[in-house]
Order: C-alpha cells, then sequence, then structure tokens
C-alpha cells in the first residue's frame, strides 16, 4: 500500500459531509487519512453531534498523531450552519478539491476520498460545474474519465454522466463510446488487476433497438466499435438489452457492465448497495474515490448520517492506491 496519507475532502459545510467525516475518528483505517477543511466547522459539528475527538493540525512531512484525527486546514468564506446552504461557502467547497487536487499530483498525498458536495448552491454562486467527475478531468488535464461505482456485488461504468437525457444519442459517438471502453478496460486491469475483463455492454434503447425498429444507435455506432475492440483482444459482450443486463445469468463471469447513461445503470446498483457503494473515476493521472449520495441536508448535524459509504470508498482508495500500476 502506498505510504503517502489518503487526503478526504469534507464537501459541502452544510450537509452531512462533516458528519461522516468525523465518524472515521472511530474507525480502524487501513491507511492514515488527512481530512481537509474547516476545522472550527468540524470542532463545532462534533460538539453538534455529541461526538468526543482529538483533532490534530495535518502538515506535509510531519508525522502522524496517533489516536488523532488530522486536519488540513482550509477556513470557510463565511461560517456555515449544519442544513442551510450558502452560495459565499461555494468558492470554499472547490479549494478542497483544488488542494486535494494538487497534493495528489505531487505524490503528498496517495489518494483522494470525496464527501458530497451540492451542484446547485455552487452554480448558483455563478460558477458553472456540473459534477466531482468533470471537474477532476479538466483540473487534471484528462481528456477524457470514465465514471464506475462499486457496492453490492457489482461494478456499472457510465458511457456518459451528467448528460440530460435527450442528448445523449448525440454524445455517444463512437469515437466516444471506443474512448470509454478503452478507459474502462485499461482501468479494470491496472487499477483492480483483473488480467482480461470481461465487461458487459448495454444498448442505448429499449431491447437494444429491437434489430433497429427501436432505434438505430445499436447497429450503426455501437456494434461497430465492438467489433473493432474484440479484434483487439477486449472481452466485450453486447449491445445487451439493459432490462436483462443485470439478471445474475448474465452478470456471472463478469467484470463490469457499462450501461449507456446515468440513470439506465445506477438505480440497479444503488438498490443493491446503497449506503456502502462507492464512485471510482478512472482514466484520471490520481487515485480518487467517493460516496454514492448526496448532501442529505435534512440529516446534517442530526446524528442520523451513516458513513458506510466514506468508509468503503476509503478502503477502496487505500486498495487503488497501493495497487495502481
Amino acid at each position: 500500500m502506498s505510504q503517502a496519507p489518503i487526503v478526504i475532502t469534507t464537501g459541502e459545510p452544510a450537509g452531512i459531509g462533516p458528519d461522516i467525516s468525523l465518524m472515521l475518528a472511530s474507525w480502524r483505517a487501513p491507511a492514515r487519512l488527512v481530512l481537509l477543511g474547516d476545522r472550527p466547522l468540524l470542532e463545532e459539528r462534533a460538539r453538534l453531534l455529541g461526538v468526543t475527538v482529538r483533532f490534530a493540525d495535518y502538515a506535509p512531512g510531519r508525522p502522524a498523531r496517533e489516536g488523532a484525527l488530522e486536519v488540513l486546514h482550509v477556513p470557510l468564506a463565511e461560517p456555515c450552519r449544519a442544513g442551510r446552504l450558502s452560495p459565499k461557502n461555494s468558492r470554499y467547497v472547490l479549494a478542497l478539491l483544488d488542494r486535494a487536487i494538487a497534493g495528489c499530483m505531487s505524490g503528498e498525498f496517495g489518494a483522494m476520498v470525496t464527501a458530497p458536495v451540492h451542484k446547485g448552491v455552487i452554480n448558483d454562486a455563478g460558477i458553472p460545474f456540473t459534477g466531482h467527475t468533470e471537474y477532476l478531468a479538466e483540473n487534471t488535464a484528462t481528456a477524457r474519465v470514465v465514471m464506475m461505482l462499486v457496492g453490492g456485488g457489482l461494478r456499472v461504468a457510465l458511457a456518459t454522466t451528467h448528460v440530460a437525457l435527450k442528448d445523449v444519442p448525440a454524445v455517444l459517438t463512437a469515437a466516444e463510446l471506443e474512448a470509454v471502453i478503452r478507459i474502462l478496460e485499461q482501468g479494470l486491469r491496472t487499477r483492480l488487476r483483473i488480467p482480461k475483463p470481461r465487461i458487459l455492454v448495454a444498448g442505448l434503447n429499449p431491447h437494444a433497438g429491437e434489430g433497429g425498429y427501436l432505434g438505430r444507435e445499436e447497429i450503426e455506432v455501437m456494434e461497430p466499435v465492438l467489433a473493432r475492440l474484440r479484434g483487439s483482444g477486449m472481452d466485450l459482450v453486447g449491445p445487451l438489452p439493459a432490462d436483462t443486463l443485470f439478471t445474475p445469468r448474465r452478470l456471472q463471469g463478469a467484470d463490469c457492465a457499462l450501461a449507456m447513461y446515468h440513470d439506465q445503470g445506477l438505480p440497479v446498483l444503488k438498490y443493491a448497495s446503497f449506503g456502502a457503494g462507492v464512485n471510482v473515476t478512472l482514466g484520471l493521472p490520481i487515485v480518487r474515490t467517493s460516496v454514492d449520495h448526496g448532501t442529505a441536508l435534512e440529516l446534517a448535524g442530526s446524528g442520523k448520517a451513516d458513513a458506510g459509504s466514506l468508509r468503503a470508498a476509503v478502503e477502496l482508495a487505500a486498495q487503488l492506491a497501493g495497487t495502481a500500476a
């Protein structure tokens, strides 16, 4: 395993990101952890939750403090109350990501794990923001990345991510699909050490187009790409009807399913694993994992948030950081 610590961005300060990050204090982590966030906010949230946490300031090169939760302090723009969003703190949220990216790129951190952010309030601040995945790609100069969720015995990747459903067919070009499959296949081999991954590829249309009667994307775009990549040695099955792809018979022996759009694949995975699923960004020059849920503003400060997904994200980050090629 990489000896560099794993950095955790605590996310939207009004949400449950600070809460679940604090819950790591009582957990035996698989690696050294550093929380990135406003220390007074974390101290106040710990008091609100009624939990006792020993904090220690993190600095590069400083040894870990046994039994303490290390914090790399980044100040809020204005004080924050649990459950109450403020656009003024949007740049703080992005500053957490920027610091984590810089630390991972320099080798200071071995991986980054992200607590949830609130896309709406960031956009309300006048900052165009589609999501973590796109932001990380842009700020690591990565042309394409692939979102993959892991949990419930499944791995599900997405050919398109935060795209309106009406725009998916135009985005899903042959070149884009081929690039996604290449990144996914390489990530499964190098990050997860699967020598020859078997990938199930969902069709775009109902019944995978029904031979062209329900859409021709499978025939005109997908099948030529899959045939070409099979010719280079990849083990690809599809395009398959999405409504039967996730049956036990289909999944047997498969290493990952590739869905064509966000809500084609993720409802299945989240049904199987919600609260313990992990989001992985493949194709980046750094290791990044994330929780599989949102900011849950209504739970912030209540003590009812569940840190299961964050713990799973840390465990997978430690695994990937230790096995990355």
